[in-house]
């Protein structure tokens, strides 16, 4: 089993903004590859849908946490399915770091988001993780920029730019 984690917020009103390009991107992913339809399970805390592939299952996992408390879901979810740490990868966005700029690490540390703290008070530091830029406009409050909503452009930029990088780094690394 394989399970991609996007991190997000819930609710429609973090529809869209920045701090939720992963959600945008499983459901994008979810569609393409034709995964069943989002279904929520509270014993997870989370939005799930599920797809097959060569006869090995994939999940998509949407924590509906907040992202600073994503730990809890994934590892009610991992313990439930009993899902190693290597059959799995986070993707998050920073803020700091270049246009368009997609990195991935078989491990780390926090660099000060709350929201990987999270996964590793529950996993330790050893998790794969896809990180993209959100790009910071320092004329506005951090967390104005984060959960303010894209600009079209953004959301073009991240569709040709972005996720056929992460697409292919997840390809290669689960």
């Amino acid at each position: 089993m394989k399970l991609i984690i996007g991190l997000g917020n819930p609710w429609t009103r973090y529809k869209n903004t920045r701090h939720n390009a992963w959600f945008i991107f499983l459901d994008k992913l979810r569609e393409e590859h034709n995964f069943e339809p989002w279904k929520f399970e509270s014993k997870f805390k989370a939005e799930i849908s599920e797809w097959r592939y060569n006869w090995k299952k994939t999940f998509l996992l949407k924590p509906q946490t907040f992202m600073n408390l994503s730990g809890e879901s994934i590892q009610k979810f991992c313990n439930f399915y009993k899902i190693q740490e290597e059959d799995w990868i986070v993707v998050y966005d920073d803020k700091d770091m270049d246009f368009a700029k997609v990195r991935f690490r078989d491990k780390g540390s926090t660099w000060w988001h709350n929201w990987i703290k999270s996964i590793i008070q529950y996993f330790w530091q050893e998790f794969k993780r896809i990180k993209i830029w959100i790009w910071y406009d320092s004329n506005y409050e951090v967390s104005d920029w984060v959960l303010g909503k894209f600009i079209e452009q953004e959301l073009i930029d991240l569709d040709n730019e972005v996720y056929e990088n992460v697409g292919r780094l997840l390809e290669e690394n689960l």
